[in-house]
């Protein structure tokens, strides 16, 4: 579906324009088209294939979805992958968008996003100083609009590690506190996917060899390779310290259950007691002392009793009961 077709000269929005007049405007000097698509259908990206020029590979990458972030030149053209990381609920959303961007086009796709980017349109069109970089500043400000998107899903992140942190030393949440540790640490690799590969391709545009109609914007993607590091690093800390609360929470696990083992062995002590001297006493020989005497009975159990006391005070002293 068509989101608008804009075209923009010398940082200024020109008009907006029909599909089939996109060859026409980027003929024009100083002039740029960007097209924005939602989740496009195949017959559009071939008009725009037409339209641009686009590589079919790159197109049928397009099309596919669910390709891993990247960026890939083709001639004088890029072809760039990001993905979009939303919170849903206790769920998160992974989108994809794709952009094609050259001397004078911008294209992008987005499928399975929840949030349009708008907004970045008009602030870019607040800034035509800025916009008269043409389309490199489009690609810049649609990628850090994405990369922005990933800071509250860290936030979101690590305050359900503190509330689950705040839990694990409460009896008896063990088990629920595991089940929520490792779904938090499969959100936290669902973000790493789309951070990590990000991080490593923006590389191609700053610093080095980059595309020619990006050499005036590389300090603007440096920025953006700034913000992925603070978010990788982030992710790191998160999942260290996942790892490190999984480990106390089977510790703590590991305690519960010695307490129980020592309490039962507390008990199976004092119980064998009685069992001990019931067998003495059980046993039916004729001659046996206090056996004739009147009470034997009760001495015997005077005794058992008091035995099973002392036994019940010295576990009670040293923590076992």
């Amino acid at each position: 579906m068509l989101i608008n077709c804009v075209a923009y000269q010398e940082g200024k929005k020109l008009s907006d324009i029909s599909v089939e007049a996109i060859s026409d405007y980027i003929q024009k000097p100083d002039c740029f088209v960007w097209v924005a698509l939602k989740d496009a259908q195949p017959d559009e990206l071939s008009i725009m294939q037409h339209e641009f020029g686009l590589h079919e590979l790159a197109v049928e990458d397009a099309l596919r979805g669910h390709q891993r972030p990247k960026i890939e030149e083709y001639g004088d053209s890029l072809f760039v992958v990001v993905q979009t990381v939303e919170t849903d609920g206790d769920e998160l959303s992974v989108g994809q968008v794709a952009m094609f961007v050259g001397e004078n086009y911008v294209l992008s796709v987005r499928n399975n996003v929840m949030r349009g980017f708008l907004g970045v349109r008009a602030r870019a069109e607040r800034e035509p100083h800025l916009l008269a970089k043409g389309s490199s500043f489009v690609l810049y400000a649609l990628m850090d609009a994405v990369v922005d998107r990933y800071f509250p899903v860290v936030d979101a992140l690590e305050s359900e590690l503190e509330t689950i942190e705040d839990r694990i030393f409460i009896r008896g949440s063990q088990r629920d506190n595991i089940e929520r540790l490792y779904e938090l640490k499969r959100k936290v690799l669902v973000l790493r996917h789309a951070v990590t590969p990000l991080l490593d391709a923006i590389g191609k545009l700053h610093g080095g060899r980059v595309p020619s109609f990006c050499r005036d914007t590389q300090e603007y993607f440096r920025d953006v390779h700034d913000h992925l590091q603070r978010i990788n690093a982030s992710l790191d800390t998160i999942r260290d310290t996942i790892g490190t609360a999984i480990q106390v929470n089977l510790s703590m696990v590991a305690i519960d259950d010695g307490e129980v083992n020592k309490r039962l062995a507390a008990w199976a002590a004092i119980f064998a007691v009685f069992t001990a001297f019931a067998g003495v006493w059980g046993m039916n020989f004729e001659f046996m002392p206090e056996l004739k005497w009147h009470f034997g009975y009760l001495a015997a159990l005077c005794i058992m009793v008091s035995v099973c006391f002392y036994l019940y005070y010295r576990f009670r002293k040293s923590g076992w009961l």
